[in-house]
């Protein structure tokens, strides 16, 4: 019986500190005793995987970064498509609803991906005029194939004036299905044309 809570001591010290700390460590430590060459050579493998996690979590702060800097040419790309005559009215709008959801679907997208593959996505440079709904698409550019197509289509239900419904589309169903980014509210009166 006493072996079997010792070795259950032994599991639960190890589960709990994820094994940073090794029961010999511990028994040690309460016990004044010195630490064994063992125990040296342990924490020294632990300290190097300490430093692989640090090197795995600064991998994810480049993620961070590439999407970040996706997520700012998204901005600038819509604002070129909104034009002059658009933008300054859904400017705060479109920052405080649909943003956020952008930088959703980005993320949900760059989970799909490893590293290295996701450094290949890059961004259009041209945003559809007049009345096409094309804000920007994401693409890979060793395929020269979209992934995500982000666009931005005017409603006008009956009597309820004009709405602006971002959406975008993936390539998993084909560009088919539509999901919703959010939409905003324009006016009564018909918007000017994409870009003016």
């Amino acid at each position: 019986m006493n072996k079997w809570i010792r070795k259950s001591a032994v599991v639960l010290i190890s589960v709990l500190t994820f094994g940073l700390i090794t029961p010999t460590q511990l028994i040690n430590s309460v016990n004044g005793e010195k630490p064994s060459e063992r125990d040296t050579v342990e924490e020294t493998l632990l300290g190097s995987y300490g430093r692989e996690t640090s090197y795995f979590q600064e991998a994810e702060v480049d993620k961070e970064k590439f999407i970040g800097e996706l997520l700012k040419q998204a901005e600038l790309q819509s604002y070129q498509k909104f034009g002059t005559r658009i933008k300054p009215v859904i400017e705060n709008e479109f920052r405080e609803i649909i943003m956020p959801n952008i930088e959703k679907a980005l993320h949900d997208t760059a989970l799909q991906f490893p590293t290295e593959d996701l450094l290949n996505l890059t961004i259009t440079e041209s945003p559809g005029k007049g009345q096409s709904e094309k804000i920007f698409n994401i693409k890979n550019s060793d395929t020269k194939k979209d992934v995500l197509r982000f666009h931005v289509r005017r409603d006008n239900p009956p009597q309820a004036g004009y709405w602006f419904n971002f959406h975008y589309h993936t390539y998993h169903d084909g560009f088919q299905s539509h999901h919703e980014l959010g939409s905003i509210y324009w006016d009564k009166n018909t918007p000017p044309k994409w870009m003016s």
